[in-house]
């Protein structure tokens, strides 16, 4: 593939006329809107079941509250739950079901205001632009696109480092055919910065609503331009099904509203270092109610829906990430090793390596899908599996009318999550530090066939020395079966998986994770490949699991392996 260098203009140029822009000036209808499709929601139930649900939610803030405070929760938040409960206990309990009703409408309208309030962010002009270009300098230093100059200068465009592949003219026009939502793959913090920076500067797009962990408000910094960029705050703490309902209406609403939206379906960042293979239904679901509704109302605009890969050499919390992933899957299998991580000296180490090395990310926009997983051309048609064109709003019908049926459209809605992790699969791009870490890991299991995943992960690294011949032999097997699987678009390939074997070794291996203090491969003095980190190596190798690529290893004898 190569590299995507055109730049698209801005659909629209002026950002008063964005979306997400008129929305935050709109702000105070939208929380009262969210607020009472919140109610509205909920009032389905009966009065006993909606006393159930405000106890049960009542009780487990409390929990939250007192197990796991942050500075960041709304003021006085004790106070107000003690007060919600005191209003539950003492004038809905033993009332008749018309008083019951009033008072629990009552309750629920302070909690959904409470919760919408909380969610729902801003978007602030003059903190864009000012945002905007400070990430261009940003990206441009840890890109290293002055690599060998000084810290601040530039050799060469940045979007030499930062390469944008895929469908992105497709996504740039259908901007004007309908409402989009970016479903991004999700490996690292860095994520939602790079996606936001490369939809607006490469394809031209209106500023995304996104989701940010309110953890993340704790940094003043960070909160600073997060509350001013049309972030909204998600609470991973709450569980609570009001919290959970009141998130998902203002998704649906924001959608209706024409912003783009950008949401992980994953939910959290991969631990493992694979590509998901499970997503959460709950945000992706506000995706087919959005589409609904939108329908219900007469309109013809259509949701698209945009998977998005990102390919990384690198993921700076690939240590803790492993380390977490290894722990939860292997439970006393595994024992932790000492992290060093925060040696004075390392860091150092860490902070020079970070302004000196020169590296590439890769952003690849997937094939857009309607909301049921159909793939859509550039006009905003949907095309089913035989490519005949078909009509998305006929799937909603009931009786020759648009109508709400929770159960058709939970299954439309593990179709669509189904046709995403496809497209992950498909539209993922092959980087030569994939290929080589994927050969890697392979070459030390196989000669360690007698261990399992944590024995090999516990073997000294200064013990293991990767054979040159045995390495270049299987990665040129696995290329091979790449090649094979991109004609058949099953995967996309990066430049330099085409290079010579020989070539391709070295590249990668100078470029994985080389932010890390421990390297997953590097050459020694004596010019022979080596490992600090099986367990970073094992991350890096898990980018190319669920493709069956070991089925395409056939071992050959050592000493025939020498004659290579």
């Amino acid at each position: 593939m190569k590299s995507q260098h055109k730049i698209y203009p801005h659909v629209l140029p002026e950002i008063e006329d964005w979306p997400i822009y008129k929305l935050s000036e709109d702000r105070r209808n939208f929380v009262r809107e969210i607020t009472s499709n919140t109610v509205r929601h909920f009032f389905k139930l009966s009065p006993a079941a909606l006393r159930d649900v405000i106890a049960r939610s009542i009780y487990m803030e409390r929990i939250r509250i007192k197990e796991e405070p942050w500075k960041v929760d709304p003021p006085k938040e004790r106070q107000f739950w003690k007060k919600i409960q005191r209003q539950l206990a003492s004038h809905s309990l033993d009332k008749n079901e018309a008083e019951a009703a009033k008072v629990n409408e009552e309750i629920l309208q302070q909690i959904a205001l409470r919760y919408s309030e909380e969610i729902v962010g801003t978007f602030n002009i003059r903190t864009f632009r000012f945002a905007r270009k400070f990430l261009t300098m940003f990206f441009t230093r840890l890109l290293n696109t002055a690599a060998g100059r000084s810290i601040w200068g530039s050799k060469h465009r940045l979007y030499d480092r930062m390469l944008v592949k895929g469908q992105i003219e497709t996504v740039h026009r259908l901007f004007e055919k309908g409402n989009i939502v970016v479903v991004p793959t999700h490996f690292s913090n860095l994520d939602s910065i790079l996606i936001g920076y490369a939809l607006d500067t490469f394809a031209g797009l209106p500023s995304f609503s996104y989701g940010a962990g309110l953890n993340l408000y704790n940094a003043g910094f960070a909160a600073y331009f997060m509350n001013r960029l049309g972030a909204y705050r998600v609470d991973r703490r709450k569980k609570n099904p009001i919290y959970l309902e009141t998130l998902k209406i203002m998704s649906n609403l924001s959608i209706q509203r024409g912003v783009n939206s950008l949401f992980f379906p994953g939910g959290t960042r991969s631990r493992s270092g694979e590509l998901e293979s499970k997503l959460k239904m709950g945000l992706l679901g506000t995706v087919l109610e959005a589409q609904r509704e939108l329908f219900a109302k007469g309109e013809d605009t259509k949701v698209f829906v945009i998977p998005m890969v990102l390919s990384y050499h690198f993921v700076l919390e690939a240590p803790f990430l492993i380390e977490q992933h290894l722990r939860n899957m292997g439970k006393e299998k595994y024992m932790k090793s000492k992290d060093d991580f925060y040696n004075p000296w390392k860091v150092l180490q860490f902070a020079w390596k970070f302004f000196a090395e020169s590296n590439t990310i890769t952003v690849s926009f997937g094939q857009p899908l309607d909301v049921l997983g159909n793939p859509v051309d550039s006009e905003g048609n949907s095309y089913d599996k035989y490519n005949n064109l078909i009509d998305v709003k006929e799937y909603f019908l009931s009786d020759h009318k648009i109508q709400e049926d929770e159960q058709r459209e939970g299954e439309y809605t593990k179709i669509l999550a189904d046709k995403i992790i496809e497209r992950y699969h498909k539209d993922n791009i092959v980087l030569s530090s994939h290929l080589v870490s994927f050969a890697a890991f392979q070459l030390l299991k196989h000669e360690n066939a007698k261990l399992d995943l944590y024995g090999i992960l516990r073997l000294p690294t200064d013990d293991f020395v990767f054979s040159n011949n045995a390495l270049k032999d299987v990665v040129t097997q696995l290329k091979n079966q790449l090649l094979k699987m991109e004609k058949t678009d099953n995967i996309k390939l990066s430049e330099q998986i085409y290079w010579d074997v020989d070539q391709l070794i070295v590249d990668a291996v100078k470029r994985l994770g080389n932010y890390h203090l421990q390297k997953p491969l590097r050459y020694n003095k004596s010019g022979q490949i080596v490992s600090e980190s099986f367990k970073l190596l094992y991350f890096y190798h898990n980018r190319l699991e669920n493709y069956g690529l070991q089925e395409a290893i056939k071992w050959k004898k050592p000493e025939l392996v020498e004659l290579i």
